[in-house]
């Protein structure tokens, strides 16, 4: 299959030749096809959420395991109704607050909405983006678009529309390039369906903003524990996720303590012959002697940590790294949605050098 290309601006007005291409692509998904798009978190793969073939088509392109659940994207809150079996005051209240924006919502799902979308549940993840390009692309498309990160399954998400081509050139039909995305990691998912609501991936919308609005929230601590074999209750639940081709552990404890062990660790690595990468902070960024230093930047600036996280990760595979060693982000409001993703691209892979020592890699 030869995927075409199209580059468009992110503004919330679009060339002629431009709204015509996003018709285009609209088209391409009403079809059957498959478009990769950018939205405000990640780049999204996709489909017509309600044609079963489709969803098939996006698990085939990303080899994805099919009981992974994919996100409904919309572009109009009256099309919700459409999908989910009833709406809750939760949600409304939720959509009035965040969408559009970074946020899923878990609902009950209608008959409309075929299993294959769903990964087999009754349940329907659905969130409205804000990025332009994707609202409009959504409303070509016919309203419903199921679309997870347009990466292959298992690797860092699309943060440019290279990684796209990277991963996607001659899988899927359309790549719209919409530039560099905003937020860098994907939508916080959050399950109206159990009492009190419970959050199943942190993300820019965190627990505080959510209780501000919906009173008590829970977050669903599976998130930050070793993957069971329990069918996933939402998007990235079970299977490891985001991880570079290197074998990547985090390494928590005090600043000094982590970066001893790590340039020590780092030092029997090249003995073995292993090129050596660390994931660390402007902070700390002169203290380590591995083969490729990448800083993701200040641990002032929590939003730039998360923007370039993937960026960061796919560049490890560029230049080749064996074993790379990340300092932990479990502080400040993004920390427990940058260490999920970190968690799961690590296999829950932790050193922890408090003393004592205890290593669980």
């Amino acid at each position: 299959m030869e995927t075409e290309l199209i580059r468009i601006g992110q503004g919330e007005e679009c060339l002629a030749w431009e709204e015509e291409a996003l018709r285009r692509a609209g088209e391409i998904i009403k079809g059957g096809g498959l478009v990769a798009f950018p939205t405000e978190t990640v780049y999204g793969l996709g489909g017509d959420a309600l044609n079963g073939e489709s969803s098939r088509k996006i698990y085939a392109a990303k080899g994805r395991p099919s009981d992974n659940p994919l996100i409904v994207h919309i572009s109009r809150l009256e099309d919700m109704g459409r999908i989910v079996e009833r709406i809750p005051g939760e949600a409304v209240k939720l959509a009035e607050s965040f969408w559009p924006g970074p946020l899923t919502m878990i609902l009950p799902k209608s008959r409309e909405v075929p299993y294959e979308t769903t990964g087999g549940l009754d349940t329907v993840a659905v969130r409205m983006p804000s990025h332009p390009v994707a609202r409009r692309l959504i409303a070509y498309s016919g309203g419903y678009v199921a679309a997870p990160s347009a990466n292959a399954s298992g690797r860092p998400s699309p943060t440019i529309a290279a990684h796209v081509i990277e991963d996607m050139s001659g899988r899927i039909d359309m790549i719209v390039d919409g530039g560099e995305v905003g937020i860098g990691l994907e939508s916080t998912i959050v399950d109206l369906t159990v009492s009190p609501p419970q959050i199943l991936r942190p993300g820019y919308i965190t627990e505080e903003l959510l209780k501000g609005v919906l009173g008590q929230v829970e977050t669903d601590r599976a998130i930050l524990q070793t993957d069971s074999g329990q069918a996933p209750r939402a998007p990235g639940m079970k299977y490891r996720h985001y991880a570079p081709r290197g074998e990547l552990a985090i390494v928590e404890g005090g600043r000094e303590q982590v970066t001893a062990w790590i340039n020590r660790q780092v030092q029997a690595d090249h003995a073995a012959g292993w090129k050596t990468g660390i994931i660390t902070t402007r902070e700390q960024q002169g203290l380590y002697r591995a083969d490729v230093v990448k800083c993701v930047g200040s641990r002032q600036d929590e939003e730039g940590i998360a923007r370039n996280l993937y960026l960061v990760l796919r560049e490890f595979d560029q230049e080749k790294v064996d074993r790379i060693y990340s300092e932990g982000f479990g502080d400040g409001k993004l920390g427990s949605a940058i260490m999920n993703r970190l968690l799961k691209a690590a296999g829950h892979r932790i050193v922890s050098v408090q003393y004592p020592i205890k290593s669980e890699i």
